[in-house]
């Protein structure tokens, strides 16, 4: 996400243009800011190409509330179900809980001021309608504007319908654009002329002005008057200026070479934005040569028909909404569309594979942010694999294969979505379905649902069994292994992840999931008092994890040696070691490791001597909470250290003092909780070596301080 800074306020989200590409429209800025400063929903309407998102954009920075603008491109989204995880994802919300998106929603908003704009939805009207009309009945602090070709219908909706450009204004937009593209280009009555013919469209404006590069106004204009000629009628839209548009589209088209043409229709296969390696593959063959399609895409950018943007994972490309709408309408009609769809299915296929393997390398970080730029074409993928009865079992190993990135990066609630789905399909292929099955059954202890996650685990276990499947034989054990681990079974937790690990040598299988079994044994050995063999395992962990640029499993590994650590009388070291685990588990964005660190880090400062601190953090933990699940899995071996800390903070502070600095740390949004987590501590006294006792405040770590948890989330990721 961008976080653009205008005026102390931000945006976060992908703009759909750029604020600087913004040309006249200041007296509907105007307006505009005046009907957002007196309704809490605004649905800017008009034909597409009229603008709306620029003018939304460049209103929305200037009306942005104390807690900013969210920007939220609907034009990708195409099943209704993910309207509401397109805002989640949009606000940057994290929730490893079994809550529906929109009670995340809900949760997270409840205290915020804040702008939240909807754009493209005119496809998703109902959907985006229920949403709306929710969250504005529960959370007074909300605007919503919204962008699209209609009204959304809400009550207390305000209207604004936005006009093309006068003719000034259009004159203005085609003179700057052209000059962009290299040509001087003079005011005159042929421009003025081209800008009336397209009705002053902005959209249609600036695909004029591209091919001012090799046409004068006057044969741009003679050209236009031919295809206006010609295709009379339009599209189904009755609006004359809806058929200018696609008129205006459509002489474009006539414009571009074959090979253009064939580059534009197969690229409307994508979703969002895509990259040229993935044009490469998708769009070749049958008359467009591989080695071409660089060059053919590099004239469609010079044309205004496709984007160019810099993102986290490098230089990609974006078709306008409408500009693909009618590339789609073409692939349709030159009957390729199910073979480009297949091949759009496959390179997303093989990107999450890749992605798989790759995660168990230096480049974690790498992966993550190029699985949230494909995030909406991996989505396309799955659903052409539910569609399609032949290719369940592709959407099956293509759901399982991204395990690391629903467990790791945040994403539990989507994934368990598609998991739930493709498990139910009967490809035929057991060992897809079997994968399926086992990140299911870890996806749902992750969110602490433990009766789901174990009769997923069971299936799997026994038709793994049936079937010889060893290796999804021994990720059923590992993540059965794990449920009883934060279900306060120690004694059958060690013995089914020491089996799984086992399992895990013989077949020679060595990634993030077999380090974590080994974390989380770990885990089990330190709750049974044997920190020495606890610190072994995690040491040999993060040496294998180092060897391999592995960050994600160590951060878990570092938690439990942090762990040791304090339990063996060294804070100072405890700390270290949590920072390193927080600042790891937080920049991928993962929830559980970060609230777990923090949790362990409030202890440690209260031993430090900083119990008002510890107190925050407590509190800031406790905020945090609610998005991953039960606290601290409701296990009594994970909630010592918790109740530990708070009985030494109470003793410092008095009850009433302990609150107010737990009330101040509930403040605190999740960055401000992790970097104040992550500050160095202040002046604390030292503590002495040696395990920790406490006369009036201690709790002993190595049995259950209470009974024992019926739900569960995970140790360790």
């Amino acid at each position: 996400m961008r976080d653009h800074q205008r005026g102390g306020s931000s945006m976060h989200g992908n703009l759909p243009l750029e604020l600087n590409a913004f040309v006249g429209r200041s007296a509907e800025l105007a307006g505009l800011a005046g009907v957002l400063g007196a309704a809490r929903l605004v649905t800017v309407t008009g034909a597409g190409g009229v603008g709306k998102s620029r003018l939304a954009a460049r209103a929305a920075v200037r009306c942005a509330p104390r807690d900013g603008v969210w920007w939220v491109e609907l034009a990708p989204v195409r099943d209704p179900e993910f309207v509401d995880y397109a805002v989640v994802e949009a606000l940057g919300l994290t929730d490893h809980t079994t809550r529906l998106p929109r009670e995340t929603l809900l949760a997270h908003l409840a205290e915020r001021q804040l702008l939240l704009v909807l754009d493209g939805f005119e496809h998703l009207v109902e959907a985006c309608a229920g949403l709306v009309g929710e969250l504005l009945g529960q959370l007074p602090g909300l605007r919503v504007l919204a962008v699209g070709r209609r009204p959304l219908g809400v009550a207390g909706e305000r209207v604004f319908p936005l006009a093309p450009l006068a003719e000034d204004e259009a004159v203005g937009l085609l003179l700057s654009r052209a000059a962009e593209q290299g040509p001087a280009v003079a005011d005159g009555p042929e421009v003025r002329e081209v800008c009336r013919r397209l009705d002053g469209i902005p959209l249609a404006v600036e695909l004029a002005a591209g091919r001012l590069r090799a046409l004068s106004a006057g044969q741009l204009l003679e050209r236009l008057d031919d295809r206006f000629r010609l295709l009379t009628g339009g599209g189904r839209d009755a609006l004359p200026r809806h058929r200018t548009l696609r008129l205006a589209i459509g002489w474009s088209h006539e414009l571009c070479t074959p090979q253009e043409r064939l580059l534009w229709s197969r690229l409307s296969v994508f979703a969002g934005q895509f990259e040229l390696e993935a044009v490469e593959y998708v769009c070749s063959g049958h008359g467009l040569e591989a080695d071409d399609v660089l060059d053919v895409l590099a004239e469609l950018l010079a044309q205004s028909l496709v984007a160019r943007e810099e993102t986290p994972a490098g230089v990609r490309y974006r078709m306008l909404d409408t500009v693909r709408a009618y590339g789609a309408d073409w692939l349709e009609a030159t009957g390729d569309a199910a073979r480009l769809r297949r091949r759009h299915r496959d390179w997303y296929l093989g990107l999450a594979t890749w992605c798989e393997l790759d995660w168990f390398s230096p480049r974690q970080n790498e992966v993550a942010a190029r699985v949230d730029a494909e995030l909406p074409n991996l989505r396309c993928a799955l659903e052409h694999c539910l569609a399609e009865p032949e290719a369940a079992y592709l959407g099956q190993y293509l759901a399982g294969s991204l395990w690391f990135y629903w467990a790791g990066c945040g994403r539990l609630s989507e994934g368990r979505h598609w998991l739930e789905q493709v498990v139910q399909l009967d490809s035929g292929h057991e060992r897809s379905r079997l994968k399926a099955l086992w990140v299911l059954g870890y996806v749902a202890i992750l969110q602490g649902d433990t009766v789901p996650a174990l009769a997923a685990l069971h299936e799997c276990w026994e038709e793994a069994e049936r079937s010889g499947d060893a290796t999804a034989v021994a990720y059923a054990e590992h993540r059965t292994g794990c449920l009883a681990l934060v279900t306060d079974d120690m004694a059958r937790a060690e013995t089914l992840l020491r089996s799984a690990l086992d399992r895990y040598r013989e077949i020679g299988e060595l990634n993030s999931n077999v380090l974590m079994g080994q974390v989380e044994l770990a885990m089990a050995r330190a709750f049974q008092g044997d920190l020495p063999d606890a610190v072994r395992l995690c040491e040999d962990v993060r040496r294998v994890c180092e060897d391999h640029g592995e960050r994600w499993t160590r951060t878990y590994a570092l938690y439990v040696l942090a762990y040791a650590a304090w339990a063996d009388g060294d804070p100072a070291r405890a700390r270290t070691l949590l920072t390193d685990c927080l600042a790891g588990a937080h920049s991928f964005h993962d929830l559980l490791g970060s609230v777990l660190a923090v949790e362990l880090l409030a202890l440690v400062t209260a031993v430090q001597g900083d119990a008002a601190e510890a107190a925050v953090l407590q509190g800031a933990a406790a905020r945090m909470w609610p998005s991953v699940g039960l606290r601290l899995f409701g296990s009594a071996h994970y909630n010592a250290p918790h109740e530990l800390c708070e009985a030494m903070a109470r003793e410092q502070l008095g009850d009433e003092r302990y609150e107010e600095c737990v009330t101040e740390g509930a403040r605190l949004v999740r960055e401000a909780a992790v970097s104040r987590a992550l500050e160095r501590p202040r002046e604390a006294a030292a503590s002495p070596r040696g395990p920790v006792r406490h006369a009036t405040a201690s709790v002993n770590m190595h049995e259950p301080a209470a009974s024992r948890a019926h739900k569960g989330g995970e140790t360790a990721g």
